[in-house]
């Protein structure tokens, strides 16, 4: 922390995609197809070095889904190796007693697993019903932080299952957050009524952490708009399948370039670049760690993109 406030010249956070198939297809979900190959094992290396060179604190594997890619182990071992944090983000569907004790060899600090709903339907099939037996593995094998993040909004049928969910996750020893999950165009969708109780629910049996000491989340649960400096290509990187730095997940498109070509130069200007998406985001981990630097250095608009057939950037509008 004391070296993220002396300096802004490196990133706090890369997402990094070794894969983009998914095993599952939930209908709000933009992240993933069902024909991708595993990003091979040598270029993932190079890509998780540079990440170091850059002077990243944590990388969090990501996808489609992670434990399809055959050599994640090796992957998370070469992020530790290079002093690192580790983290990942799994539907869990693929964890088995073996699968979780390989994770612990490897060094994985933390894993999250989304839920959506207590039984799976046509929005998601990320059930408690289904994935009930994969925490339990995970409570007696995991010697990692574990996370269960619930969701709330992006079409998800029952609201109210956010609450049986958190609530088994802290019975487990778990941490429990609540997450505002976008539609199935990366759109944020206000929280209705009910929504919004279970919201407030869930967030008063979170343990303090960065969704506690900001707005942001409140804001998006009433439709509202955050006013901020989003940090996305500077202190956040979200790094496709392809190796291109993007904003995030939802902002696919732009800068579009290279990560074995990013630099130095690359942070300090998107550092202080203005993003027209930012009052409606939805994407907390970039919230959490813009944060840092909310009290300094104003933005500034970006320039007009050039046109371009290849890359299009997805806006939340």
């Amino acid at each position: 922390m004391l070296r993220a406030l002396a300096s802004t010249d490196h990133p706090l956070l890369a997402h990094i995609i070794p894969i983009r198939r998914c095993n599952l297809a939930c209908t709000y979900c933009n992240e993933f197809d069902d024909f991708s190959q595993p990003v091979p094992t040598e270029t993932m290396f190079q890509r998780v070095d540079k990440l170091a060179e850059l002077g990243t604190s944590v990388i969090t594997i990501s996808g489609g889904e992670p434990l399809l890619h055959p050599e994640l182990d090796a992957i998370i071992s070469r992020i530790r190796k290079n002093g690192t944090i580790s983290g990942l983000i799994t539907n869990g569907y693929l964890l088995v007693a073996e699968r979780i004790q390989r994770l612990n060899q490897a060094g994985l600090e933390w894993l999250q697993i989304s839920i959506d709903n207590v039984a799976p339907d046509d929005v998601s099939k990320k059930s408690l019903k289904v994935l009930d037996k994969k925490l339990q593995l995970l409570a007696e094998h995991a010697e990692f932080h574990v996370n269960i993040n619930s969701v709330v909004g992006g079409g998800v049928h029952n609201p109210q299952d956010a609450l049986v969910i958190g609530k088994r996750a802290l019975e487990l020893g778990f941490s429990s957050t609540i997450g505002i999950i976008h539609d199935g165009q990366g759109q944020l969708q206000p929280l209705g009524d009910e929504e919004r109780r279970i919201y407030h629910e869930m967030k008063s049996m979170e343990k303090r952490s960065f969704t506690r000491v900001n707005a942001f989340q409140d804001n998006i649960a009433l439709g509202r708009p955050n006013q901020w400096r989003c940090r996305a290509g500077a202190r956040y990187l979200y790094i496709c399948e392809n190796g291109l730095v993007h904003y995030c997940s939802q902002q696919r498109g732009y800068p579009a370039i290279p990560l074995e070509n990013y630099s130095v130069a690359d942070i300090r200007r998107e550092f202080v670049t203005e993003k027209s998406c930012a009052p409606h985001c939805t994407v907390s981990c970039v919230h959490q760690v813009s944060i840092f630097d909310s009290w300094r250095a104003p933005q500034h608009p970006a320039p007009e993109p050039v046109e371009s057939n290849t890359n299009q950037l997805v806006r939340i509008e």
